[in-house]
Order: structure tokens, then C-alpha cells, then sequence
């Protein structure tokens, strides 16, 4: 008896941890459907370019270079990825837009 409880268990704990571990994948896809209706491509205007790269490269030590490219990358794309570095695929025109070195030309 003693080790079926043992094996009840382990049973619910492991339950409860594919639980949360698929809560999570599922939250994190769901914030960029969101974020891509909030960010995606055409999201902006142009004029709301400056506060959201200023939002975008606040925390850079290059922060003139980086204002520089998100402007220019937003006046293209009219989007800026949300937060301050990466999710970049929320915006494809803000992703995919290289360097002639092909590098990320957008921060």
C-alpha cells in the first residue's frame, strides 16, 4: 500500500509540473499574439517613432547609434519591437532588414 501512495505520488506531482511547464509556453505565446497586434508592422505612425525607440534604447550604452537605427528602421517598418532588446519577430520588417555585412541593421 505504501508504495502505490508512493506512486500516486509521483503521478500528481509529475501532473502538476507538465502543468505548469505548458501554462507557461502557453502564456508566453499568447503575450506575442498580443504584442504583435500592439507592435506589428504598421502599428505606428510616424511621428511616434522617437518615444518608442527612446523607450526601445533606454537601457543601451550606445544610445545614439541605437536612436539612430530605430528611427530610421521605424520610419520603414512603422513598428519597434516591444522592450528594450530582442522580440524582434513581432515586427518582420524591424527582423530582417540586414546590413550589407548581414548583420541586424535594427536594434
Amino acid at each position: 500500500m505504501a508504495a502505490m501512495n508512493k506512486v500516486v505520488c509521483v503521478l500528481l506531482l509529475s501532473l502538476i509540473a507538465i502543468s505548469m511547464v505548458a501554462t507557461q509556453v502557453m502564456a508566453k505565446e499568447a503575450q506575442y499574439h498580443l504584442d504583435s497586434n500592439r507592435y506589428g508592422p504598421g502599428s505606428l505612425n510616424s511621428n511616434q517613432c522617437l518615444p518608442q525607440c527612446s523607450r526601445r534604447c533606454s537601457r543601451t550604452q550606445y544610445h545614439k547609434p541605437c536612436m539612430f537605427f530605430c528611427q530610421k528602421c521605424c520610419r520603414k517598418c512603422l513598428c519597434v519591437p516591444p522592450g528594450f532588446y530582442g522580440n524582434k519577430q513581432v515586427c518582420p520588417c524591424y527582423n530582417n532588414w540586414k546590413t550589407k555585412e548581414g548583420g541586424p541593421k535594427c536594434p
